[in-house]
């Protein structure tokens, strides 16, 4: 994908990741939840800048430098929610030997769906967790990026409904996936 770079979100970008992040929410989701959850998810959903302090989260841009899709990985415990959520924080760090990398706050912005975007934006976010030693990875996704972490080699572990907001639950589902190396000596995700 030559003509859409990566490169590690800083935070001059946090304004036009928030866009990126809103109009997701707001159109990806329609086909798997209700109206009430889709409202509610932007309570559950969202930016943890944390990701940007640390590095860890990467976005893709087309040409003319508009955000095509986000995403990031972590070596904290925090599992999902942004800054604005209702999910609660965990920000120890992690033990490779015995703990999961995090997948974060994966974003495709709807103008850019079905371009492989997160599927490269997850492969970025294994390699990286790979480099710092992580041999397994694990999410909190949502009903309408099942599809595409399955896809890629992740197993459900256990559905779950987020805290109500105004009386409403998102349903969520925690995957997980190992993160091998091949034989060769170059890195795959298996």
């Amino acid at each position: 994908m030559p003509d859409f770079p990566d490169r590690l979100a800083q935070p001059d970008d946090l304004e036009a990741l928030r866009a990126v992040m809103a109009r997701a929410i707001a159109q990806l989701q329609h086909d798997f939840l209700t109206p009430e959850q889709v409202a509610a998810s932007h309570q559950v959903m969202g930016l943890d800048t944390q990701l940007i302090a640390d590095q860890t989260y990467f976005l893709v841009e087309d040409g003319a430098g508009t955000i095509a899709g986000c995403g990031g990985w972590s070596f904290r415990a925090t599992l999902y929610g942004g800054d604005a959520s209702i999910v609660a924080r965990a920000p120890q760090r992690l033990d490779p030997a015995h703990d999961a990398a995090k997948i974060r706050a994966m974003y495709t912005n709807p103008d850019f769906t079905r371009r492989g975007i997160g599927r490269r934006i997850l492969g970025l976010c294994e390699e990286a967790a790979r480099a710092a030693g992580f041999t397994r990875a694990e999410m909190m996704a949502t009903m309408a990026g099942v599809p595409l972490y399955e896809a890629c080699g992740y197993a459900r572990v256990e559905p779950i409904l987020s805290a109500a907001i105004d009386g409403v639950c998102v349903p969520l589902v925690r995957m997980e996936k190992p993160l091998r190396r091949s034989h060769r000596g170059s890195r795959e995700n298996t």
